[in-house]
């Protein structure tokens, strides 16, 4: 049985990487498992014996039925496979695996990887790409494994372009409301970068590339990431978060000042450094940061910290003066325009979800003329996007769901003016009363000839 170590090696030949398929996030775990378990002298596949408690703490499962649920991800990806389209014509269908067995009572199974993989782990001379299992565990979305392996395999180069297209595609993605592209920016890319950059040897930036206002194309840059958490073997002990002694010899001065910062909140050494390492050490902008979290409502506070210290996240509050008036729960000057919507207003339910509700500051700077006659149905997707992020950020999924995304389902544009219809009175007065300063602030910020109209459509 070999030990699941975070410093074991993964290694794919980059045709496999740019398959495309879809597998879970624990699906995609196990067949990385499974791939650092190869030796780099094997001539061809073993059984690979692995004790289910490994796998338990490798995919965090911390329901009771572990051994169910174990046994479920296996099953399922069994029945799982791809399609390979040779160089010489030939189409391959492919599953993941050719067997597992389960010893009950015994805590170990043993899982066979199919055959027809061995070209594409085995015995690999070149265009391949090898990573250490470590870059992987800590990811926590299943398109955030597939990036990493992509930027990975392209890591040489230091920067490659994509189209949108073909990424989708690799990626699996059928959702259709990914096909607005910024809800796929903000639960997708996004969130992937920040996974990546937090959790991984390698840091990647990116920046769009566009035909007209469509985002047709990504170019990414690749640079590596020195962090020290990938070389840890996975089983090490956690610090217990409910207030274990630790040993303060091998803990930093700038770790003892945050724990001091955040005594009334108990949050575990391994969190604080998070929030050290999103903020590069800068103790003051944590401390900035930690003050303007006291004026909000945070379910996440570790989550809020890890991402409003990072990069340009946080802007300090405008002071209110006399030049300054208020709309809702940010201030704005007289020739106000979007810089960006104050990023206390998000409340993240989870760490998991931070890129889901991320607003951007470029998506209130984007500069386009209306043209009635041109992609209408372009423009109304790229405002419903827009507005479908920005509300939800700002009003909960809930309040947004049950008040707001009717009305926006059914927007048109009619001679500048954005048509919002209305079942009834009370609906129509409770847009106006709540929601309607800032949707035409959110949409004057897309197009500043745009404007409102509502109307009841009974």
């Amino acid at each position: 049985m070999i030990n699941l170590d975070k410093k074991n090696i993964v290694s794919k030949r980059n045709d496999l990487i740019t398959q495309k398929y879809d597998l879970t996030l624990n699906e995609q775990k196990l067949i990385l498992l499974l791939a650092s378990m190869v030796q780099p002298n094997d001539d061809s596949f073993k059984i690979y014996k692995i004790d289910v408690k490994e796998i338990v703490d490798l995919f965090n499962i911390k329901d009771k039925g572990f051994y169910r649920k174990t046994r479920e991800i296996i099953k399922n990806l069994k029945n799982k496979g791809f399609t390979i389209e040779k160089e010489n014509g030939n189409i391959l269908d492919i599953n993941w695996l050719a067997s597992a067995e389960y010893f009950v009572g015994e805590g170990y199974i043993e899982v066979e990887l199919s055959s027809k993989l061995k070209p594409y782990l085995l015995n690999l001379k070149t265009l391949y790409t090898s990573y250490k299992l470590g870059n992987v565990l800590s990811l926590k979305s299943k398109y955030s494994i597939r990036i990493f392996e992509i930027m990975k395999s392209n890591e040489f180069k230091k920067e490659f372009k994509i189209t949108l297209t073909e990424l989708k595609s690799i990626l699996g993605i059928k959702e259709k409301s990914y096909d607005i592209y910024q809800n796929f920016k903000n639960r997708v890319l996004l969130k992937a970068q920040e996974e990546i950059n937090l959790n991984t040897d390698i840091n990647i930036e990116f920046s769009e590339i566009k035909t007209g206002r469509k985002v047709i194309e990504l170019k990414f840059i690749i640079k590596a990431n020195n962090i020290k958490n990938t070389d840890i073997n996975y089983k090490k002990d956690k610090q217990d978060i409910s207030g274990e002694k630790e040993d303060k010899e091998n803990i930093s001065e700038d770790i003892i000042i945050l724990k001091n910062l955040f005594e009334d909140h108990e949050i575990a050494t391994e969190n604080l450094s998070k929030i050290l390492e999103s903020a590069n050490g800068n103790i003051e902008k944590i401390k900035k940061v930690y003050e303007y979290s006291k004026t909000q409502k945070i379910d996440n506070l570790v989550g809020f910290m890890i991402k409003m210290v990072k990069g340009d996240n946080f802007e300090e509050p405008i002071k209110q003066d006399k030049n300054y008036k208020k709309i809702h729960n940010f201030t704005e000057r007289e020739d106000y325009y979007y810089q960006k919507l104050e990023s206390g207003l998000l409340g993240w339910d989870n760490e998991d979800e931070l890129c889901e509700n991320e607003i951007e500051n470029d998506d209130f700077k984007m500069n386009f003329k209306a043209d009635e006659n041109e992609n209408n149905n372009n423009i109304i997707d790229e405002i419903k996007g827009v507005l479908e992020g920005q509300l939800t950020a700002i009003f909960g999924e809930l309040k947004y769901k049950t008040w707001i995304k009717p009305s926006i389902d059914n927007i048109k544009i009619e001679n500048n003016n954005v048509k919002f219809k209305f079942s009834n009175d009370f609906v129509k007065n409770k847009f106006e009363n709540e929601f309607e300063n800032i949707i035409k602030e959110i949409i004057k910020g897309i197009d500043n000839n745009l404007d409102v109209k509502k109307i009841i459509e009974k």
